[in-house]
């Protein structure tokens, strides 16, 4: 089983992808801000990081650095779902979704960032 990390300070959302993951057969850990994922993600590497980029404490972008930054966790893919305007191309992640999400599309975007290794292709 994969687990996959929910980085989502909407906790309405976070529940909605924590359920829509479960039923697919992910493991799901959560974080509810980028300081607790960096917690979360040194105590257990997941296999794929679902990341929104508006978080509190610590921003998207910034605990996105820390998981490339790190041998342990560089080749984790990072799928990063906002709902920031604007371009989001020169972000360094497996694949970038733009809010409101289905959760078909999110699940989809997962298996394919996890089988492709991080090096899919970006999603919109």
């Amino acid at each position: 089983m994969k687990t996959v990390l929910i980085v989502e300070d909407d906790a309405d959302l976070r529940r909605m992808f924590r359920a829509v993951l479960a039923l697919a057969g992910f493991d799901v850990l959560e974080a509810g801000d980028g300081l607790d994922a960096l917690h979360v993600i040194d105590a257990q590497t997941p296999d794929a990081v679902i990341l929104d980029l508006g978080l509190p404490r610590l921003s998207g972008m910034s605990v996105r650095q820390e998981i490339a930054a790190h041998a342990h966790t560089r080749h984790v893919p990072v799928i990063i779902v906002t709902g920031m305007p604007g371009s989001h191309d020169d972000i360094d992640a497996a694949c970038v979704l733009r809010k409101p999400v289905s959760p078909d599309k999110l699940v989809d975007v997962v298996k394919s960032c996890i089988a492709a290794g991080g090096r899919g292709p970006a999603a919109t």
